[in-house]
């Protein structure tokens, strides 16, 4: 499958909202029941570095990744946690590393030094996907909120820390 990475648009978020929702019922990859309204996630996003990952072929979203900062304090201002939705047609088929690795570029281009992202620890897949993309497991919040069947969850916090940026 031949893809494109470009920065997203609010005319994308439906499919995002779609990819979303396809997310939420996997029941490993949010504590989320439901997606937000536009207006809600742009206001919990970057401006900066929202990309989506389009199939070349018939021109669809397939995928997409967004940053939220971590903490209003400015010390903070180079540590993100990172979202990252891959369409159920498109699992593994690569996309996912594209678009982390495009994030990694983008984000460094703004000033990044810190990717992060809370990984349900049941989702083998996104943790093993973060680790070829240079994170690193950095610990385990253990029962840290119950999913939406009610039951409790642990989540893998990961990063990658920027070789160039804060040196």
């Amino acid at each position: 499958m031949k893809i494109q990475i470009r920065n997203m648009n609010a005319s994308d978020y439906i499919k995002v909202e779609e990819i979303y929702l396809e997310g939420i019922k996997t029941k490993c990859a949010t504590f989320q029941t439901e997606a937000p309204s536009f207006e809600q996630w742009d206001a919990s996003h970057l401006k900066e570095c929202r990309l989506v990952a389009v199939e070349e072929k018939e021109g669809l979203v397939i995928g997409w990744a967004a940053l939220s900062p971590i903490s209003s304090r400015c010390v903070y201002r180079g540590v993100c946690e990172m979202s990252i939705y891959i369409a159920e047609c498109a699992r593994g088929q690569h996309v996912g590393f594209e678009l982390i690795n495009e994030m990694i570029r983008q984000s460094e281009k703004c000033g990044i030094w810190t990717l992060q992202s809370a990984i349900f620890q049941v989702n083998e897949a996104s943790i093993a996907l973060h680790k070829k993309c240079g994170f690193r497991e950095v610990g385990i919040r253990e029962r840290i909120a119950k999913d939406q069947d009610g039951k409790w969850q642990n989540t893998v916090l990961m990063e990658r820390r920027s070789s160039v940026v804060g040196l």
